[in-house]
């Protein structure tokens, strides 16, 4: 893979390569993308940058200051494997063309920014990030709102409800039961093949595979398996991740969704994060307290939890985020931490004595988040428990979900929805600002654009349930 502006200009002489895609990812956490021919691209795209209009970005410019610059990294160079002009894509970071500097609303900009600050910190040199996120594919997905009804309708070959459809060439069962699709085998599992090329597919464009397996959940719940690295590194490869798995799977007639719980009553869809911070080529979190964990890893998960409902305002940034962080579906609610212990909030993996295996695991957080603000808001957290010896507490090294009502009043919980995370947000966020990672404005933006566009809409319409609940009242 090329690491230099050169290395990429001759990379496109060499392949003969006409059309260059630039992708850069907006507020919310989508991936935006402009395509240009290749003599459009010279060195000065990968310092000073492309321009473009920014004004139609979510949560962006107004149209009287709307030019802006995306600024290439060389280092993310790929072919698309998906157009059939062969394409190399590009990952961006946007640059303000009045002034030259990094835009402080681009999410990009805000990663690198708290990776300067960990360093600036003397604490450590680089954050190691592994995402787990898990998806649904679904066969069929229908849904709308206007001023008389509102409906949604998702189907899978995979559901359980199906499990009585007449289907052509007759039923033939093998469809997961309600919370045991965990690692069946064909025929149960029917999605084998096409995970696999999604995983291959992956490995393409330059994104270090591991593994795939059908997760818990019936109706097709999945997840793929990469490996972990450096913090930007671990998004930009979550933005590859879920591209490619959404193209292949319309590729195969099927479609994919990240929402953290499209389907009632079974489990939801998380993104697990491993976390560990590395100082000159050595790991910091092994040592001789709990769990084989140092004093620092400690304190990094006290700053963690100590912050989480503010987190969980950019960590689980949707209405639907808070339909999974319910008790009895696997989801982690409680704020507490143990070795190995899958029902805390944080779990310290069983990874042996290595110090360099040892992390810990943020099962909060789910895949709708912008993977650059997530994974910046928990180093941040982190790094404000080291600076301030944060104390997690006790660990709890039993199953929580046993516990009696009495003992779980005793283990602060996650917020219930996305108001009261924002709420949490609004007034903890020091955290975040006082390093510059994040500004003032920022903030304040990402809450009145999460209020604007996703809170106070929801609040406006008639869920189908209320009328089964209320009609005859």
């Amino acid at each position: 893979m090329p690491e230099t502006a050169q290395e990429v200009l001759s990379m496109i002489q060499d392949q003969k390569i006409k059309m260059i895609d630039l992708k850069f990812i907006d507020m919310p956490g989508i991936w935006q993308h402009l395509t240009v021919y290749h003599d459009q691209i010279d060195e000065s795209s990968f310092t000073d940058g492309v321009p473009f209009d920014g004004s139609s970005i979510r949560g962006w410019k107004a149209i009287n200051e709307s030019d802006m610059m995306m600024t290439l990294d060389p280092k993310t160079a790929w072919i698309d494997p998906f157009m059939a002009e062969p394409t190399l894509s590009l990952i961006c970071s946007i640059k303000e063309p009045r002034t030259g500097e990094w835009y402080s609303r681009c999410p990009r900009v805000i990663a690198q920014k708290a990776i300067d600050y960990l360093e600036s910190t003397g604490i450590g040199s680089t954050a190691f990030f592994g995402p787990e996120a898990e998806f649904f594919v679904f066969d069929d997905v229908r849904f709308d709102q206007t001023q008389s009804c509102g409906y949604y309708y998702v189907d899978s070959i995979e559901g359980r409800w199906n499990s009585g459809r007449e289907e052509p060439g007759g039923n033939l069962g093998n469809k997961p039961r309600y919370k045991e699709g965990y690692f069946p085998v064909s025929p149960t599992d029917t999605m084998q093949d096409m995970r696999t090329e999604m995983l291959l597919t992956m490995a393409e464009c330059g994104v270090p595979i591991e593994k795939h397996h059908h997760e818990v959940a019936t109706g097709g719940q999945n997840e793929l398996g990469f490996r972990f690295g450096t913090l930007i590194e671990a998004a930009d490869n979550l933005m590859i991740y879920k591209y490619v798995i959404k193209n292949v799977a319309k590729k195969y007639g099927k479609t994919v969704t990240f929402m953290p719980k499209p389907v009632f009553n079974d489990n939801g869809s998380g993104m697990h994060c491993h976390q560990s911070i590395w100082k000159d080529g050595q790991p910091l979190f092994g040592g001789d307290k709990y769990a084989g964990f140092s004093e620092m890893g400690l304190h990094y998960i006290g700053g963690i939890l100590r912050h989480a409902p503010a987190l969980l305002a950019l960590t689980n940034p949707t209405t639907n985020s808070y339909k999974r962080l319910v008790p009895g579906f696997e989801a982690p609610v409680n704020l507490a931490y143990s070795q190995g212990n899958r029902s805390a909030s944080v779990r310290i993996p069983l990874s042996g004595d290595s110090p360099k295996a040892k992390r810990l695991e943020f099962r909060c957080p789910d895949a709708t988040a912008n993977p650059y603000l997530a994974f910046a808001a928990m180093l941040c957290a982190g790094i404000d428990g080291i600076k301030n010896k944060i104390d997690p507490g006790e660990p709890l090294d039993v199953d929580i979900y046993d516990l009696s009502p009495e003992e779980l009043s005793k283990i602060p919980s996650t917020p219930g929805s996305l108001e009261l995370a924002l709420e949490a947000l609004e007034n903890d966020h020091a955290f975040l600002t006082e390093s510059g990672v994040f500004t003032e404005d920022f903030i304040a933006n990402w809450i009145s654009y999460k209020l604007d566009n996703e809170v106070n809409p929801m609040r406006l319409r008639p869920h189908p349930y209320e009328f089964a609940l209320y009609y005859d009242v």
